[in-house]
């Protein structure tokens, strides 16, 4: 096993924080430095000089219209609109939705949190632009289809007309707004409001709250650290 790879496993960091480490010579390998693409065996014994023990975690309101990954020219940035150095935003959420989005420098928790292996809550309210159909509810948290794949249950709180709740432990690019298509409908309104057990708690637009103490035991817990 290549040695990035295992102290990916370790939960020490993401494999490319592993190789950071070793260029900066911090790994060893039975005593001796360990060098990019070194393979370990069960017996050898893999030391660290140096590991970030103390990780930032944040509850972030994302407005409207802000994009979280890869921003355009003219496109505004999550990383200029955040008060927060250093930090990164976990997974995505796009343009035109808004809310909930955990900022972190924690790159272990990556791959934990986003892997679609991995089943994870993920709360959201919406507000379509026609009215649902009578048979809105059973559809959805049955699955439909959204171009050759068919989604996974979930379940759907209706709450007026054109408005309900929807708790996926999925995360399909533009998925919801993909399953209300397949009803005929578009969404004017997406709000994500819970991540597993994180939760906006009263946050504004544009606001950040540290996530702490027993929220955050329950939360890396779930994810497995």
């Amino acid at each position: 096993m290549r040695i990035n790879k295992y102290l990916a496993l370790q939960k020490y960091c993401t494999r490319r924080e592993a190789d950071k480490l070793i260029e900066k010579g911090l790994v060893t390998i039975n005593g001796r430095p360990a060098a990019l693409g070194d393979k370990i065996n069960e017996n050898d014994k893999v030391d660290l000089k140096w590991r970030q023990t103390k990780w930032r975690y944040f509850a972030y309101y994302k407005p409207r219209g802000v994009i979280t990954h890869s921003a355009q020219e003219g496109e505004e940035d999550i990383k200029e609109i955040v008060p927060i150095e250093g930090v990164f935003p976990l997974g995505r959420l796009d343009k035109d939705s808004y809310g909930l989005i955990i900022l972190t420098d924690d790159g272990r928790i990556t791959d934990a949190l986003l892997n679609p292996e991995h089943a994870h809550e993920k709360e959201y309210d919406v507000m379509t632009t026609e009215p649902l159909p009578t048979n809105f509810k059973a559809k959805m948290e049955h699955g439909v289809d959204i171009g050759g794949y068919v989604t996974k249950p979930c379940h759907v709180e209706v709450h007026g007309e054109r408005k309900f709740t929807i708790t996926l432990t999925e995360g399909k690019k533009h998925q919801i707004r993909r399953m209300c298509g397949f009803f005929g409908l578009a969404t004017s309104h997406l709000l994500r409001k819970r991540i597993m057990n994180i939760k906006l708690a009263g946050l504004k637009s544009g606001e950040n709250r540290p996530i702490e103490g027993t929220e955050l035991t329950t939360f890396l817990a779930s994810l497995g650290f």
